[in-house]
């Protein structure tokens, strides 16, 4: 389908791609992967013809059809989110606008020109097309009123959706997409991935979330150090042959260099003994004559630094209670609670629009309570990451120098191999501020929270603007901080690594579940079928024994207006129980802070000098010490218990 023979490009004296070579045939499903900078957007600009190639050339068989999805920027027309959705050929629009006249009886002259519109725009797929555009939209994340919103009116990430819609909506031969998902959330990354594996045409993507390869990825090409190297399989099979491959490098290598030594170990001890002397010759013919293979190219290793850990918090980090939050006449809110513990990591998940990230700013306290009560717990610090922290950076400063503006004491090396790990590397470090991306901006504000973290950390969609030896960076360092972490991400990969405990927000209601990701997955596929066995149940109640099938096909095809029906049954069902426990942990809670508290404040009196000129009291306070240290231990153990039975009350 799409031949490339003999490519180069470079950029002065940098080369992306010498002589490189590629076969995409009908069907096929790759990836390009390779470290940030290798040339792998370049090298999408030059199969679209948008870039020259220096030499080569690319053949596209003839009658079919590429679309192509950018990483950043789109064109904004002036149409709505459905127009351009739809508009897939260039008389669609026209024929649009002549039929929604007709509509509206401006054509009553012209019966005969509004009938072949109407046939023209039905044979290039007509409202088939609006039927199948409203499907992929709302599968983006759009909702119906939506549609018909300008999409001048949209941000950026929502305008790269409306093209990634129109995209599926033509269906071309080749569909090209360079990060897809970067703009969208997690429940758009699933439903996108799942309508993928059942797309037509052939697809080359490009991606750096890991599962979105893995899940999609038949064949995997590494573009590195100019040159393309194709592995039969997803990411992981592309990982472990490449490690397998290089394995067998380094064996060969060294089987070579060891025959090297020993042929000029004969050489150098016999070449001056006359009976050896043609022996010795020979072998140094031999030397000369060897094809001489060259070292392996080992990856180097992102993960040997360590972040500094943040003091120790209280057991109860943060709660929300009762809290009401509303933009305008929009509620997202009405009387939400939401607690986390020390070293808890959560992860929220949920459809996009349904307060995820309002949920996260109320905790940070980026958003003010409009009503209800946010409390702190004891010597906790908040830290938030989002798109709004490039706010505190300093232009003037190069990114070293923003790196080492730390309260922790750091070296200019250890700043510089962090810098690295997040893909600031070589000179890039001593860039100012002032010139940087959004994207690189956003990434040093990462780098600077993480040199400094506090001990509750909030993070909204931190893996944005990273390659994956990025994000595995930052999951390295999540995986040794001490904290508490709360967070909103859209890559499988790094929720499946970090998080432990998973909120799923939908409808101002949040559901949690004690568990990793995975198990997450597994009571959601549970209360699925529960949900669709009540709605059969209630079918059947209402139908009798003989509309039994049509009940079972009224589960499967449940309303959202029933389905939150019963989701709300399932919530007061639980939320008597809940309660009940939920009011002993907060009671066993209010006694340890107080405990903590006083236990803080006799230990900074027994640190004070002037303390230990009074006897008695350094008497009184080491036994009040032991007995809060004592009531302590007594009060975890209940609270342990208390904190099980409301664990499994909420997982009833």
């Amino acid at each position: 389908m799409l031949t490339l023979s003999s490519l180069s490009k470079s950029f002065g004296e940098k080369t992306l791609f010498d002589n490189v070579s590629l076969q995409i045939n009908e069907g096929d499903r790759i990836a390009i992967v390779g470290p940030n900078g290798a040339g792998k957007t370049t090298l999408f600009s030059v199969l679209m013809g948008t870039l020259e190639p220096d030499q080569g050339q690319v053949q596209m068989q003839k009658n079919r059809t590429i679309g192509y999805l950018p990483q950043e920027t789109a064109d904004v027309p002036d149409e709505s989110v459905l127009e351009l959705a739809v508009n897939i050929h260039p008389e669609i629009p026209a024929l649009r606008r002549m039929l929604s006249a007709d509509h509206e009886g401006a054509n009553e002259e012209h019966p005969q020109d509004s009938g072949s519109a109407y046939a023209r725009y039905e044979e290039l797929g007509g409202h088939l097309l609006e039927v199948k555009a409203k499907k992929i939209l709302k599968g983006l994340g759009f909702k119906e009123s939506d549609f018909d919103r300008s999409l001048q009116t949209l941000s950026g990430g929502w305008i790269m959706r409306t093209h990634l819609a129109r995209l599926l909506v033509m269906e071309p031969d080749l569909l090209m997409l360079d990060e897809p998902t970067n703009h969208l959330d997690l429940h758009s990354v699933l439903w996108f991935q799942q309508y993928l594996m059942n797309y037509p045409g052939a697809m080359l993507f490009i991606s750096h979330d890991r599962e979105f390869l893995n899940r999609l990825a038949q064949w995997t090409v590494e573009l590195r150090g100019g040159h393309l190297t194709r592995f039969r399989g997803n990411y992981d099979d592309y990982v472990r042959l490449k490690e397998e491959a290089l394995e067998q490098q380094r064996s060969a290598y060294r089987n070579q260099q060891r025959e090297i030594e020993k042929l000029e170990s004969f050489v150098n001890r016999f070449r001056a003994k006359a009976t050896k002397a043609s022996q010795a010759q020979s072998k140094l013919k031999q030397l000369e004559k060897m094809e001489r293979l060259d070292a392996p190219e080992e990856e180097k290793s992102h993960f040997k630094f360590q972040f500094p850990q943040p003091k120790r918090s209280g057991q109860r980090v943060i709660r929300l209670e009762d809290i009401h939050h509303s933009y305008g006449d929009l509620t997202v809110y009405q009387g939400v609670e939401f607690s986390a513990d020390r070293g808890q990591r959560t992860v929220l998940v949920g459809p996009n629009g349904a307060g995820k990230s309002t949920l996260l700013k109320l905790l940070a306290n980026v958003l003010p309570v409009q009503k209800g009560i946010r409390e702190l717990g004891h010597e906790v610090e908040v830290g938030y990451f989002s798109q709004q922290r490039i706010e505190v950076l300093q232009p003037e400063r190069t990114l070293v120098e923003e790196a080492l503006d730390t309260k922790q004491a750091i070296t200019e090396q250890h700043a510089r191999t962090v810098l690295g790990s997040f893909l600031f590397r070589g000179d890039d470090v001593f860039k100012k501020v002032k010139v940087l991306s959004g994207g690189e901006k956003s990434r040093l504000a990462l780098i600077k929270l993480l040199l400094n973290p506090p001990n509750l950390l909030l993070m909204d969609e931190p893996t944005t603007h990273l390659d994956m030896a990025g994000i595995e960076a930052l999951i390295n360092a999540l995986r040794q901080f001490t904290g508490t972490l709360i967070f909103i991400s859209h890559d499988v990969h790094f929720i499946r690594s970090i998080a432990e405990h998973v909120v799923h927000v939908e409808h101002g209601a949040l559901r949690h579940y004690h568990g990793k990701y995975d198990y997450y997955l597994s009571k959601r596929a549970e209360e699925e079928a529960r949900l669709n066995a009540a709605a059969n149940d209630g079918a059947s109640t209402g139908s009798g024994s003989s509309t039994g099938n049509n009940a079972a096909s009224a589960g499967k095809t449940i309303s959202s207006k029933e389905r939150r029906r019963i989701e709300a049954e399932e919530r007061n069902r639980r939320s008597a129980l809940i309660r009940k426990h939920q009011a002993k942990v907060d009671e066993i809670e209010k006694e340890i802070a107080g405990l903590e508290e006083r236990q803080n404040l006799l230990t900074e009196e027994l640190e004070k000098p002037e303390t230990y000129q009074n006897g008695p009291r350094i008497v009184e306070i080491n036994q009040e010490l032991k007995l809060i240290s004592d009531t302590l231990e007594s009060h975890w153990k209940e609270w342990e218990t208390a904190q099980e039975a409301l664990e499994t009350s909420k997982n009833a």
